[in-house]
């Protein structure tokens, strides 16, 4: 083990059972600093990771589209074998139940594993806090739910951020994704080597600030091998006052969520950072709020 990770452990509690001359070690976490950044094949096993996310996603918002503002007749009476006249919209837990099979079944070699978060989707209100998770209600249309979900391959995580609107959006949140997108993209184009985390904050914010939108959460962490309860690394952070010096095999969930008074809103990327260039997104999927009518 590096300095780092040995300085990450400490002792464990001894019921003196250890014998002489040895001791039990209590790791703090499976990340260290020299974690944060990825050979070729590992990074390969965060790419499987992102390509289950992006079949997973295409099927949410078929599922969020077909189904969300339709009744669930035929599919109720095909999986209890019942008459069900009325049913309503689809319960968020029934939403969930697709999420976690499409996870588990992956995409054609890259099987899935399960992530080290639950799936994340707060609705309306709700989603002015992050990590909460799912209830028995029905989707409701005019509400924003964001999705934190990740694909998971061999414990490696690659996690992403996407919202929906079911109806019509007010346009303070037309506006907060205009300022979060360009600060997104603002934040991606200054990951690259040789810059810090705290670039990639301070570009970020710039935007934000300009829409009159201030937040005081970091803005991303890095990521790889995880376990419950977390797929973060506990090593750089995202966020101005950090000074590390990003390196080629990087790999990050940038992650400017906005968790504000009565609503939240969330788009992020996991990304690579390469030898040359801006950072690589490992998931390719369009930034922008989804709006379902």
């Amino acid at each position: 083990a590096c300095s780092a990770c040995t300085a990450s452990r400490r002792p464990a509690q001894s019921s003196g059972s250890t014998g002489p001359g040895r001791s039990i070690f209590q790791p703090c976490s499976l990340s260290s600093p020299c974690n944060s950044f990825w050979l070729p094949n590992q990074v390969a096993k965060v790419g499987c990771a992102s390509r289950i996310f992006f079949a997973g996603w295409q099927l949410l918002i078929q599922e969020l589209v077909v189904k969300c503002l339709e009744t669930e007749n035929e599919r109720l009476n095909k999986r209890i074998g019942g008459d069900v006249k009325s049913i309503g919209k689809m319960r968020k837990a029934d939403l969930v139940a697709e999420i976690y099979a499409d996870a588990i079944r992956g995409l054609d070699d890259a099987w899935g594993d399960y992530p080290a978060i639950v799936p994340l989707l707060p609705s309306g209100a709700d989603a002015s806090a992050p990590h909460l998770t799912w209830d028995g209600r029905f989707m409701q249309e005019g509400e924003a739910t964001f999705f934190e979900l990740s694909g998971c391959f061999r414990r490696y995580h690659a996690p992403l951020c996407r919202t929906v609107f079911l109806g019509k959006p007010e346009q303070y949140l037309l506006d907060a994704e205009k300022a979060l997108v360009e600060g997104l993209e603002a934040g991606l184009d200054t990951a690259r080597a040789g810059n810090t985390a705290g670039d990639i904050a301070r570009a970020l914010a710039k935007p934000l600030e300009a829409a009159g939108i201030e937040r005081g959460a970091r803005a991303g962490y890095p990521i790889g091998i995880s376990y419950p309860p977390d797929w973060g690394e506990r090593t750089i952070s995202i966020r101005e006052e950090d000074n590390t010096v990003l390196k080629p095999g990087m790999t990050f969930h940038f992650m400017p969520g906005l968790w504000m008074d009565g609503w939240g809103l969330e788009i992020t990327e996991s990304i690579l950072i390469k030898e040359n260039g801006p950072a690589e997104c490992l998931c390719n999927r369009p930034r922008r709020l989804f709006v379902k009518s």
